[in-house]
């Protein structure tokens, strides 16, 4: 199958509202349509992950991050500026005030995560999807995320709608994103190096 192809199918799961499994920039993830609380709600229910604790989202460009955030900090533009180098180390950007998302994807004090993808594949898939994707490790909460395909829980397999065909093969170590905490007030922690 042709990554085309695979994106394309990808792409219609993801706007009947279903799960979809897809090699991210980081570890394999757990995909919906971060716009649709039912979806987000299924894959809260694949993780077995307490609905408390925030899922992030990949966007593909600077320009669909601020659907989704009301005010992005001068701070994170820095930031998002300095890791569009191939080398920088993919980092998730926990913002303020999260807009246009499904409600359950929201952290309690309105803020959520978000990561501009430089991978093709998940790049690719964000772009033609055209809206905010959840990316979620694929695995149960609490196991080890799944670095490869071949690392993934059956059970995770066999819950979604759909698995990516792209990167099936790739046996090389992956690990999760930076996570570092914005506030609007310019205020910056890091919760994960």
């Amino acid at each position: 199958m042709t990554k085309e192809q695979d994106i394309k199918n990808a792409v219609e799961v993801l706007r009947r509202g279903g799960v979809i499994l897809y090699p991210t920039d980081t570890v394999w993830g757990i995909g919906c349509d971060a716009t649709n609380a039912e979806a987000v709600k299924r894959v809260y229910e694949i993780k077995q992950r307490d609905d408390s604790k925030a899922l992030i989202c990949l966007v593909d460009s600077d320009a669909r991050l601020q659907r989704y955030v009301r005010n992005v900090p001068d701070v994170a533009w820095q930031l998002i500026d300095s890791l569009k180098d191939a080398d920088s180390k993919p980092t998730t950007l926990i913002l303020d005030g999260a807009i246009n998302l499904a409600p359950n994807l929201i952290a309690e004090d309105g803020s959520i995560g978000m990561r501009i993808t430089q991978e093709p594949f998940s790049q690719e898939l964000c772009f033609r999807f055209q809206k905010a994707l959840v990316s979620t490790s694929a695995n149960i909460s609490g196991e080890p995320a799944a670095q490869n395909y071949c690392d993934i829980d059956p059970r995770i397999v066999e819950a979604v709608d759909y698995v990516c065909w792209s990167r099936r093969q790739e046996h090389k170590p992956h690990q999760p994103s930076s996570i570092i905490r914005l506030k609007e007030n310019g205020e910056v922690s890091i919760i994960r190096k």
